[in-house]
């Protein structure tokens, strides 16, 4: 993921970061590390939903079991750095972003449609947030944390590619790729409406 096509090609994502993003989030580290720590919360408890609500599919429950406990690690690594810059955690903030992406997954219709939509958010919360972290990573001034923002890349990488994996596995390549598609659309459209700032990771 060295260069800008590279990880456009590689998270499909439609819509790059604005630069400005950066600058905005540089100036509020205890904001964006806050937010930070709760996106890796909710990653955890997303995993674990995941498992409570299909125990049957043993090869998400073996894959996804392992995540939940990385996540958690790293809520407390974001935890331990905001202590160690004598920084507090903040209350949890509406992530709109998510909300919104939570508001096109489907309702009705088949149940297998549903749990491609909970795959399909889980994938491309995972591919937005490596794409910020890439951001933080290189554009930062603070060699430390270009470096610490650069591990949470390669992690949300590797979970973003699990997902559409697992996905793959249980609605084959064709149904997921066509959906995939509307999702990243749809996800264009969503930040494109959103105020950007700071103080959020998405």
């Amino acid at each position: 993921m060295s260069s800008e096509s590279d990880l456009r090609n590689i998270l499909r994502l439609q819509l790059p970061t604005d630069p400005r993003w950066v600058d905005l989030a540089s100036m509020s580290l205890e904001e964006i590390l806050t937010d930070h720590a709760y996106c890796e919360q909710k990653a955890a408890t997303s995993c674990i939903s995941l498992i409570q609500g299909h125990p049957d599919r043993e090869e998400l429950v073996r894959e996804l079991a392992p995540v939940v406990t990385e996540e958690w690690g790293h809520f407390r690594q974001v935890l331990a750095e905001l202590d160690k810059r004598g920084l507090k955690l903040g209350r949890q903030r509406k992530d709109e972003y998510v909300n919104a992406l939570l508001a096109f997954q489907r309702k009705g219709g088949h149940p297998e449609d549903r749990f491609l939509d909970k795959l399909l958010t889980c994938a491309l919360i995972e591919a937005r947030s490596c794409e910020r972290f890439k951001r933080l990573s290189e554009g930062l001034e603070d060699p430390y944390m270009r470096n610490f923002f650069r591990k949470f890349m390669e992690s949300e990488a590797g979970h973003y590619t699990l997902f559409i994996n697992l996905a793959d596995t249980y609605m084959g390549k064709e149904k997921v790729r066509a959906r995939w598609h509307e999702w990243l659309n749809h996800e264009a459209e969503v930040l494109r409406g959103l105020e950007l700032r700071g103080d959020r990771m998405h």
